[in-house]
């Protein structure tokens, strides 16, 4: 579970990185303020969760079980959240209609916050911990 979480956390980061370059460079020309601003969004809550499942790699009090339900409930909501931010804010360079995504955006956005809602209650919940 740790590699996994090294790895998607790592190719989260490096793909915000990139898209973050996208949008401060190439994108400025041909994106609205309001549209520049949510890929923006959609950058740095992938970053967040990225660096969130690096951190998570290495916490040992947190079990491997624990691990892979935020593991996925991050990785979909980023998936749902970012992709769908990226998708909709640059519908006009598609020429593609990406109005569905609408309710997808808050859908990925719950499921990042269940995660950290399962990853506090979890650390709350340990015994193990001084307190």
């Amino acid at each position: 579970m740790v590699k996994k979480l090294l790895i998607v956390g790592i190719i989260y980061a490096l793909t915000a990185v990139v898209l973050g370059a996208l949008g401060a460079h190439a994108l400025e020309k041909y994106l609205t303020i309001y549209q520049l601003k949510s890929f923006e969004t959609g950058v740095r809550y992938q970053m967040y969760h990225a660096l969130a499942l690096i951190l998570l790699a290495s916490i040992p009090l947190i079990s491997d079980k624990t691990k892979k339900v935020v593991f996925y409930l991050f990785t979909i909501g980023v998936i749902l959240f970012s992709i769908s931010i990226y998708l909709l804010t640059t519908t006009n360079l598609w020429n593609i209609d990406f109005s569905f995504l609408g309710p997808v955006t808050p859908i990925g956005g719950l499921l990042l916050i269940s995660g950290w809602i399962v990853l506090l209650w979890k650390i709350i919940s340990n015994n193990s911990v001084n307190r």
